[in-house]
């Protein structure tokens, strides 16, 4: 068997398993329908991505913009891509311009990010709005991105209020320096969700929330997650040598 050949079973053996363990914890939860599954695919390369889409995956996720550039005109258009890294503001409109299949950043921690990301899809080809969540930073780690509970209502506001071009989406956070996060860390973005909700008028329900990754996924779809985000459970361990 070739390579390639292993390489294509693996992952869409892998994909299969995190989609029956995402099943499971559904219906454990009391939940009538499984949370949205993002396949992280950050440092691989785009073989193991089209392995995954031919297994039926359409959402990916990447950290990187200058990756997610050279990934995305290479693989099919129909694959809806998650920005989940930080995005430097200097980038921004070079992330709308250069993927017209962005389907959300999830990464939006101040006013100037979403104000460029606003202004650069006014400008954009494809004409619709682009989907944003807010990152909070429920942990308290000086180490992760995204604005503090208590700066989240403002923040959702002024992309709910000013940013037309801009779907306030949701609520999104990283957790612990793992990588994992404690019931404490969901609970948090669940009141954050019910505070932004009732600030803008809107029931909670309409307001994802982007939690749990390979490693606390479950957990988060028992505390309401609608969005996970899944890489090394599918794609491996990841290679870092050739990041900054």
């Amino acid at each position: 068997m070739s390579e390639d050949n292993l390489a294509e079973i693996m992952i869409a053996k892998s994909l299969g398993e995190v989609i029956t363990r995402v099943a499971a914890a559904t219906e454990r939860a009391g939940r009538a329908k499984p949370p949205r599954l993002v396949a992280v695919s950050k440092t691989k390369p785009k073989e193991l991505l089209q392995e995954a889409y031919a297994a039926g995956q359409r959402f990916f996720g990447e950290n990187y913009v200058q990756e997610l550039l050279e990934k995305a005109p290479e693989l099919p258009e129909d694959i809806q891509w998650h920005f989940i890294g930080h995005l430097q503001s200097n980038k921004a409109k070079q992330l709308v311009n250069g993927v017209p299949n962005l389907y959300a950043v999830e990464t939006v921690e101040s006013l100037k990010l979403a104000n460029l990301l606003n202004k650069a899809v006014e400008s954009a080809e494809w004409k619709r709005q682009l989907n944003v969540y807010v990152q909070v930073n429920t942990s308290g780690e000086e180490s992760k991105f995204g604005v503090g509970p208590e700066e989240c209502v403002n923040l959702c506001k002024h992309v709910h209020a000013e940013c037309q071009h801009l779907n306030l989406t949701g609520l999104m956070t990283i957790g612990m320096p793992d990588y994992t996060s404690r019931p404490e860390n969901f609970q948090c973005l669940n009141e954050c969700r019910a505070k932004v909700a009732a600030e803008l008028g809107i029931e909670e329900a309409s307001l994802e929330l982007s939690m749990g990754m390979s490693g606390d996924f479950e957990s988060a779809i028992d505390m309401g997650s609608t969005n996970i985000r899944v890489g090394s459970t599918i794609f491996g361990a990841r290679d870092y040598s050739n990041k900054n």
